[in-house]
């Protein structure tokens, strides 16, 4: 890759990193239903003044942009073929229905006129649900790893009408924040770029593709004790000896390596294997990162003590987490575990078993147009709900305190309600 232009898209993927705990708060407000299918199909084929093309879409989340004034399409080769023929880099934007960080993207900017008129203007905007084309996901969720060092949802990527990209990251803010550029800023570079150096950036492209491809043709290396025992000692220099899990904030619950190392103590009776993964799961269990009260894993916790999460719950999260807790009440024979394994099923077959067949693959994370609103509690609610006696039983026990423990997102400050925990 030219030095000079991957410095420069470096730069400006860095200099627009997501800063999630940041962004201004949503308006509490209802999503407006599609019209019937009778009177969609005589919408015209744009949509009309009222829709963009996602209305004729079935996917729910491609549904919830379809009033967007971004002037949407489905992924398709109607978009690129109007990229080649307008010669304009696409705008690629991939999440998925319950995603929080999607949903306030979506009301920052693709809700807001002047960034639309800059996307319509500069790009061919297209929309994707990973749940959709989970194949499409992983190809670009890769690039943008391979670009950035991270990943996540909403993902942003900028492609040549080729579909090779020169520019991905996840969320971005409309306007600047803490020295950060949004898209009024990052949206004219970019533009500036391909307009510019469009030879250098198609190059670049290409570059980046054969990087990512090289990178999935990576063989394998051989799975023996060295390497198992090496993964043992990685997570052991992360694990958190104080609280549990491995890292800092935001700490993932990572079934999967809890897992691996119930296995490991299995295969070599190594008794910092079982401790970490005691310690990890019993902290989770007792945390603001599982809900109390109706079961279940939320996505993950946004700081150090599991007390505050991200509410989103993905079913794939929660078949993970009973993979883990039945394994470590197989090898432990502690009931909590398996009460735990037994709590989260609950809750998978209540709320996200679909009556007409299969499960709903997440819940969302807002309500009433507010993060985990649904699952705070005041101390006087709690009162009302189970009277005077039990209430203040339940309240001590779960910590739900007159000042709360929950700190509003855009000010920082407690607001009297508790995540039970």
């Amino acid at each position: 890759m030219d030095g000079s232009l991957s410095i420069l898209i470096c730069l400006l993927a860095c200099l627009a990193g997501p800063l999630l705990w940041t962004a201004s708060p949503q308006e509490h407000r209802t999503r407006v239903p599609l019209p019937s299918a009778a009177e969609i199909a005589k919408l015209p084929r744009d949509g009309g003044l009222e829709f963009n093309r996602l209305v004729f879409e079935h996917s729910p989340y491609l549904q919830q942009h379809a009033r967007n004034p971004v002037d949407w399409h489905p992924w398709g080769e109607k978009a690129f073929e109007l990229a080649r023929r307008e010669q304009k880099p696409v705008f690629l934007s991939i999440g998925y229905s319950t995603c929080h960080w999607c949903h306030v993207m979506e009301h920052e900017s693709f809700e807001d006129h002047e960034v639309a008129a800059l996307i319509n203007r500069h790009f061919v905007p297209v929309k994707v649900d990973r749940e959709e084309r989970p194949d499409l996901d992983a190809v670009y969720m890769q690039v943008t790893q391979a670009m950035t060092g991270s990943g996540g949802w909403p993902m942003t990527v900028i492609l040549t009408p080729d579909k090779q990209p020169f520019f991905a990251g996840t969320y971005y803010p409309k306007s600047a924040l803490h020295g950060r550029k949004g898209l009024l800023e990052l949206l004219p570079e970019i533009a500036a770029l391909w307009r510019e150096r469009r030879a250098d950036v198609v190059k670049s492209a290409a570059q980046i593709t054969d990087v990512v491809r090289e990178q999935g043709h990576e063989t394998p290396a051989e799975l023996g004790p060295e390497l198992l025992q090496r993964g043992r000692e990685q997570l052991a220099s992360r694990y958190d000896s104080e609280l549990g899990g491995f890292g800092s904030a935001p700490k993932f619950p990572v079934p999967h390596q809890l897992l691996f190392l119930l296995q490991a103590h299995q295969r070599t009776h190594d008794p910092l294997a079982l401790r970490m993964v005691e310690h990890t799961l019993t902290a989770m269990r007792a945390g603001g990162i599982y809900d109390q009260i109706g079961f279940g894993f939320h996505r993950y916790s946004t700081d150090r003590e599991w007390l505050v999460p991200h509410f989103e719950k993905m079913l794939y999260d929660q078949a993970l987490h009973v993979l883990a807790y039945t394994a470590a009440y197989q090898v432990t024979g502690d009931a909590a575990y398996r009460a735990t394994a037994e709590e989260v099923l609950e809750y998978v077959l209540r709320e996200l078993l679909d009556p007409r067949g299969g499960f709903h693959s997440a819940e969302d994370a807002d309500s009433e147009g507010e993060e985990g609103r649904f699952y705070l509690w005041t101390r006087a609610e709690v009162l009302e709900v189970l009277g005077q006696a039990e209430g203040e039983l339940f309240a001590n026990v779960y910590e739900i305190t007159p000042a709360g423990n929950y700190r509003e997102e855009a000010s920082g400050q407690r607001d009297g309600r508790s995540i039970p925990h």
